[in-house]
């Protein structure tokens, strides 16, 4: 075992030190100063050599295991991990942007990105009229501070949608309106999570939830995901005591596989034993192809342990920014005292526009006619991809979602295949991208929501000509 580690910590950068630590023992790993299977210090002795608690390190070391990057043997001492040798690039990824980092502009809508709905299909007209009417009949109490919880009138809205599509009974007082998924995380953070807090994150999965997770001072922990969805017995295995779960139950977020019912239960009675919760972020779950919806989650949940997150991004438009979560009656004015502080509610003009779509009936039926609109989408993409490659492409279609998943039988990874879709202006996502731990299995996140039916054959000629030139 080495005496001391070839890393030294910088006083005075913010942050919790332990990702510091984080990110020090990676660079030396990625740089060949710390060499798969090389011993590390036990944490009583990094720590007197750092300077640091213990449970500094404890945190630094949990995280690196879980994600596969060093490997604790018991009484054999803690190694770095002998599956990183020829693999140490990826660890160089940057954990947070710099600070002075210039701004990213807002990006174009190339075909097969991620995370947008048809923006084409979305009916701007009859949302120009509610937000007329809405605007001039706003009373003048309503220009001043919002509800820090959200616009009464779209919690009830919301209430009553969640009861109707998805099995979920709430009172709109469990209702709390967010800036989107992202804000809704945020405030699940601060108000539950404390630094250096384990939360078990799908791997692969969503991964501005995790990096955002790690910039509140969680400690992210990969569990990896399969057939049916979250392996739970892994991460009750690895983390038994983590403070959080994030998971996507009914659309796995890159995987498209659903949560069986069998790990749905043990979920839930896991948070139950072990005063842990689960955020059930639903990101999708309204649009699915073969049957009706899939019931949430958090329909199960006797022992309200489920804080169930929802947005408008992908069935309305992600300008909108909001979304909303649905607590346990027992976490209300916590997460309604963190709202104050954080983020003091939403623009109420929106959040009226918004509750009048529902309200009105225009909600139900944007659904009913997008879940049409994107079967037809999914099915003429999918079949010009076959057309396009032939027997060098096998495609993934789950039940619901909004992209697909490709394979390729070619010579080269995903990144690289990545890579060279977007150098002729299409923007696919490698499934390695969203994962933590390296995975034999490799495939394209192909989005088909911005791809019209007659657009899909010259797209895919356009794609079989980036991956095989």
């Amino acid at each position: 075992m080495p005496d001391a580690v070839p890393i030294a910590l910088d006083r005075t950068v913010t942050g919790p030190l332990y990702q510091q630590i984080v990110a020090r023992l990676r660079a030396a790993i990625a740089t060949g100063r710390l060499a798969p299977a090389s011993r590390l210090p036990a944490s009583r002795v990094l720590a007197t050599q750092l300077g640091v608690a213990r449970g500094t390190i404890e945190t630094a070391y949990a995280l690196l295991a879980g994600e596969g990057t060093i490997v604790a043997r018991g009484a054999g001492g803690t190694v770095v991990a002998h599956e990183l040798a020829g693999r140490t690039a990826a660890l160089m990824r940057p954990e947070i942007a710099p600070r002075g980092a210039p701004l990213r502009g807002i990006e174009p809508i190339h075909p097969f990105r991620l995370g947008l709905p048809a923006l084409d299909a979305f009916p701007r007209t009859l949302w120009a009229r509610l937000a007329a009417r809405e605007a001039k009949a706003m009373p003048t109490s309503d220009l001043s501070l919002p509800d820090p919880m959200g616009c009464a009138a779209l919690r009830e809205a919301v209430a009553t949608h969640l009861g109707l599509s998805r099995g979920i009974v709430c009172d709109p007082a469990q209702v709390l309106v967010t800036g989107g998924f992202q804000g809704g995380l945020a405030l699940i953070a601060r108000a539950l999570l404390h630094t250096g807090d384990l939360v078990w994150m799908e791997d692969p999965g969503y991964h501005l939830a995790r990096d955002g997770l790690r910039d509140a001072g969680a400690c992210p922990i990969p569990v990896p995901v399969d057939a049916e969805g979250l392996c739970v017995a892994d991460g009750v295995a690895v983390a038994p005591t983590a403070r959080l779960a994030v998971v996507t139950p009914t659309h796995q977020s890159a995987l498209g596989v659903a949560l069986s019912l069998s790990r749905r239960l043990a979920l839930l009675a896991w948070a139950s034993e072990h005063d842990g919760w689960i955020v059930e972020d639903d990101y999708d779950g309204e649009l699915r192809y073969a049957g009706p919806p899939l019931p949430a989650l958090k329909s199960l949940d006797r022992s309200e342990r489920v804080i169930y997150a929802g947005s408008f991004s992908k069935v309305l438009f992600p300008g909108l920014r909001l979304g909303y979560l649905v607590l346990p009656a027992g976490l209300v004015d916590r997460f309604a005292a963190a709202s104050h502080l954080l983020q003091g509610g939403q623009a109420e003009l929106s959040q009226r526009v918004v509750a009048a779509f529902m309200r009105e009936g225009h909600f139900a039926r944007h659904l009913r006619r997008m879940r049409a609109l994107y079967a037809r989408r999914r099915a003429a993409l999918a079949a010009a991809l076959e057309d396009a490659f032939g027997a060098r492409i096998a495609i993934t279609l789950q039940g619901g979602g909004m992209h697909l998943l490709a394979r390729f039988a070619l010579d080269m990874d995903d990144t690289e295949l990545a890579a060279r879709a977007m150098r002729a202006g299409l923007v696919p996502t490698s499934l390695s991208q969203l994962c933590v731990r390296p995975r034999r299995d490799q495939a394209l996140l192909l989005s088909f929501t911005n791809v019209a039916a007659d657009q899909a054959p010259s797209l895919a000629r356009r794609l079989a000509e980036a991956l095989l030139e």
